[in-house]
């Protein structure tokens, strides 16, 4: 049996025991204030993913929705903005390739091989593709209403309007 590195949220699924019915996949309070340590955001209040499992030989397909309701901060004000998520997950969980790849060698990826997800054995972690999947559909620069009254008040200064000036700004004089 292969381990499988620890994860705030994870969810180990046996492609033995997979049956074709819907999985509802929630973090515990403990598991949602890791992912949002992780991921740099205040909270997440709700991540909910139902996923049917389907087995294609070696290969698992998970599909079905995510939903979240996560608050971050503006990337210019650092106000809290509360934000929802609700999108359909289509995954793909794939055997690890036996060939080995050297290095400086060019292999040819199709659209379809970038979405894979490779495992070892016979199980693979579902709850961390979630995450990930969560992850992804993050707005590292979202912006609140008070975005543009920081930008007007001069704290970004004429020469720097990025998002990441903004924050140096707010941040103590030493």
């Amino acid at each position: 049996m292969t381990d499988l590195p620890e994860s705030e949220f994870s969810r180990i699924i046996d492609i033995r025991h997979i049956e074709d019915k819907p999985l509802v996949l929630e973090p515990t309070p403990e598991e949602a204030a890791a992912l949002a340590r992780r991921f740099g955001i205040v909270s997440i209040s709700l991540l909910q993913a139902t996923l049917t499992l389907s087995r294609e030989g070696a290969n698992v397909v998970a599909k079905g929705r995510m939903k979240a309701a996560f608050v971050q901060s503006c990337a210019i004000s650092a106000e809290d903005l509360p934000q929802k998520v609700d999108e359909a997950l289509l995954l793909r969980f794939v055997p690890d390739s036996q060939q080995e790849i050297k290095p400086d060698e060019e292999i040819e990826l199709s659209d379809a091989d970038c979405d894979d997800i490779p495992y070892s054995g016979e199980r693979f972690d579902l709850g961390e593709a979630v995450a990930q999947s969560f992850a992804l559909s993050i707005d590292p620069f979202a912006e609140g209403p008070m975005a543009a009254q920081v930008r007007a008040s001069g704290l970004l200064g004429a020469e720097n309007n990025s998002p990441f000036a903004a924050l140096a700004a707010l941040k103590p004089k030493e």
